[in-house]
This record gives C-alpha cells, sequence and structure tokens, in this order.
C-alpha cells in the first residue's frame, strides 16, 4: 500500500533560496509537491504553505500582490498559513551586538574598537520572522503523531531549525523528508540522519512549472 503524506513548505525559505536559480513566481505547488512524493513512491494527501506577510503600509503594491499569490494558492485547495512580519528594534538589535561581541573574547585594547565599528552600523529596524517555523514544526508534529493523518512528511525547507522536531518525530518511528534547491540547503540537513531530495533547476524547470509556461 502506497504511504500518504503532506507536504510542508516553508513560503520564505523556499522563495530566499530559489529566487536567484528559477523564475518562482511560476512555479505549480501541487506538481512540485508531487514531483517530490512520487521520488519517494508517496501519495500526496494534503499541501499546506506557511508564509510570512509583508507591511501594506510599506509597500501597498507588494503587499496586494503577495496576497493574490496566496489566494491563488487557497484557490487550488492549497492550505494557507500566514503570520505578519515582525520588526526588530534597534534595542533589540544592541542587545544581540553586545551578546555577540561578548563571546569573542577581545582584549582590552580591541574590544572598544569592535563595539565602537560594531555599533555603528545598526541603521534601521530590520524584519524577521516570528512563529512559522514553531507552528511548521508543531503541525508537522501533530499531523504525523497525534491525528496520524499521514505516514511521512515532506518539508520544502533547508533551514536546521527544524531538525529538533524532525529528531522527534524519527525517535516515534515516523519521518520527515527534506527538498530545497542546494543554495541555503542545510549541511545538517543533509548528513546522513534523514532522507532529502535535491532539487535541481533543471528538475524544476521540467516537472514543476505552470503549464503556460511550457
Amino acid at each position: 500500500m502506497i504511504k500518504k503524506t503532506i507536504v510542508f513548505v516553508d513560503g520564505n525559505n523556499w522563495y530566499h533560496n530559489t529566487k536567484k536559480t528559477i523564475d518562482t513566481k511560476e512555479i505549480d505547488f501541487i506538481k512540485l509537491a508531487n514531483f517530490i512524493a512520487n521520488k519517494f513512491d508517496l501519495e500526496v494527501k494534503q499541501i499546506r504553505y506557511y508564509n510570512s506577510i509583508p507591511d501594506i503600509s510599506e509597500n501597498p503594491l507588494n503587499y496586494h500582490k503577495h496576497m493574490e499569490f496566496l489566494t491563488n494558492l487557497e484557490k487550488q485547495g492549497i492550505k494557507v498559513f500566514k503570520r505578519k512580519l515582525q520588526k526588530t528594534s534597534n534595542e533589540e538589535v544592541l542587545k544581540q551586538k553586545q551578546r555577540m561581541i561578548e563571546t569573542l573574547d577581545l582584549c582590552k585594547v580591541c574590544y572598544p574598537l569592535v563595539k565602537l565599528n560594531c555599533f555603528s552600523c545598526i541603521g534601521n529596524t530590520s524584519k524577521k520572522e516570528k512563529g512559522i517555523d514553531v507552528k511548521i514544526a508543531v503541525d508537522m508534529i501533530r499531523k504525523l503523531l497525534i491525528e496520524k493523518e499521514c505516514d511521512v512528511c515532506i518539508l520544502i525547507s533547508g533551514d536546521a531549525d527544524f531538525i529538533p522536531a524532525m529528531q522527534t518525530i524519527k525517535d516515534s518511528k515516523k519521518e520527515v523528508i527534506t527538498a530545497l534547491v542546494y543554495t541555503g540547503y542545510s549541511r545538517e540537513l543533509r548528513d546522513g540522519r534523514f532522507r532529502y531530495l535535491y532539487l535541481s533547476p533543471e528538475d524544476l524547470n521540467k516537472n514543476c512549472m505552470k503549464d503556460y509556461k511550457k
């Protein structure tokens, strides 16, 4: 009997690691999910896409394009989960840099010079994704181990932060398979502990693009 899988897409990780390799907006995620599943003799039961959304006040056009993209995914039957990008204040950045400098074990002469140069490049507040990785990790454990809706999870991401959740699942005699392009694919995810699939640009362009692109 063919095992069933739920495909979890880490949207931000996917986009930032593939945008220089392929035309990301032309990817058909249903084809992508099935392409990966077929490599491991799995049947796709569900696709879940997780993504942060930009601030509409900063760039309304970018916001509406992004929301249109997510809406189109939902129309295809893909379950979409969204979170807003959070801003990191200068105070938070200062604390982060201070902690980093303290780990360098600098001498009394070097310490003030490094601190001065490091703090001078703080700039404006930065944006970061909060909660998406945790949501994906919890959902994989819930769907696989608690609700038992699938036999295997496929995670489209190269982020090593998922390893603790993946190891927990593996310890329970279940499995998470990862897939991504080479760029940004954590070596820890490819060190032999977990099965994985390297997605080449050739495979993506040949098998995972929207029909009209062909």
